[in-house]
């Protein structure tokens, strides 16, 4: 058997980190393009439903339940490490679905991406964190689904717990679900600003 290689820093994690760094990369650009097209034509900035600050709870509250769930992981405490991954879940879909209300609600005021440059961005913007909050909804899946499959007695769940390529993932998907949490709140915050000044 060929024994596992090693490495200082396991590539999955350069990946995640180049991915999560084009991201930023990406925000920033729209970032410092929509303050651009604000300022050059004197633009009126959109004011952001109630339900985008609601939002901002309900992913802070995603990225704790995660944080627990790898605790119980830690700590080999399967119910409690099935149970925040379940809440995990249910809060991203919540985020989901009450981000398809924000924007209606925003329809329902005759804002659309045709009433102008602000409003476009901000569809886009958010649109895009919307689609990247989807990407890691099946990595999410498929840790719920495995915790019920493999962890059914007391053998396949020291396995389970055991396994080090099981912990890294975890660890993966927990730093992606901090940067979904910490891009919203600076897209919340950026927008909230410059609708103040």
């Amino acid at each position: 058997m060929k024994p596992k290689q090693q490495y200082f820093v396991h590539p999955s994690y350069i990946i995640l980190f180049l991915v999560l760094a084009g991201v930023t990369a990406l925000f920033l650009g729209f970032s410092v393009s929509y303050l651009y097209n604000r300022i050059q034509s004197d633009l009126t900035p959109i004011h952001l439903p109630w339900l985008f600050y609601v939002n901002t709870l309900l992913l802070i509250g995603s990225s704790y339940t995660l944080v627990q769930a790898k605790q119980s992981y830690l700590f080999d405490n399967t119910e409690r490490y099935r149970l925040m991954l379940n809440i995990t879940m249910v809060l991203t879909i919540i985020f989901l679905g009450a981000q398809l209300v924000a924007w209606y609600q925003l329809f329902s005021e005759n804002i659309s991406l045709q009433s102008g440059n602000m409003a476009a961005y901000m569809y886009l913007i958010s649109g895009l964190h919307f689609a990247h909050v989807i990407a890691g909804i099946p990595f999410l899946g498929y840790f719920i689904f495995i915790a019920y499959k493999k962890m059914i007695s007391p053998v396949t769940v020291l396995v389970y717990f055991s396994d080090p390529d099981r912990k890294r993932s975890l660890q993966l998907l927990t730093i992606y679900w901090h940067f979904l949490d910490g891009l919203w709140i600076y897209l919340v915050l950026f927008f909230l600003l410059n609708y103040l000044f």
